[in-house]
């Protein structure tokens, strides 16, 4: 019984591995699993969803600094704005921005070539094949 409780009280079961996420794809339905799938695994205590790269932009040029995304989850395929010309644009913006979010590209492409422009972009830390898992979050070490 005492092994029970000390399960159930153990204050780290409630702590996850990350204060804030990003999730930028202009798929609802893929947003709403990827956050879904992160609040299971505890892995962020807030989880911000835009299905358009270039208002996502927007709001990074206008959050206050300390409540930015640890991580921005990317996709690549998008109308309007795809993920390539996001990091184009993400560049412009200052250092305090490059320095707290990690950017982690999620794709359903297999292209060899999409792979290797995301490896040579010096702010993908990761390049991951949709659909996102607990396997997907826990090979994130950023």
């Amino acid at each position: 019984m005492e092994e029970v409780k000390s399960v159930l009280t153990d204050p780290g079961q409630n702590e996850t591995r990350f204060a804030k996420v990003l999730l930028i794809d202009d798929n609802s339905l893929d947003n709403f699993v990827n956050k879904k799938v992160i609040e299971l695994n505890k892995f962020a205590d807030t989880v911000e969803m835009f299905e358009s790269a270039s208002e996502a932009l927007i709001y990074l040029k206008n959050v206050e600094t300390e409540v930015l995304p640890d991580i921005i989850f990317l996709d690549i395929m998008m109308p309007g704005m795809d993920g390539f010309q996001f990091l184009d644009e993400f560049e412009k913006l200052n250092t305090e921005i490059h320095q707290r979010c990690k950017i982690v590209m999620l794709s359903t492409s297999d292209s060899f070539k999409d792979l290797n422009r995301a490896n040579k972009n010096r702010f993908v830390r990761k390049f991951l094949n949709k659909p996102m898992s607990e396997q997907v979050l826990e090979a994130i070490n950023v």
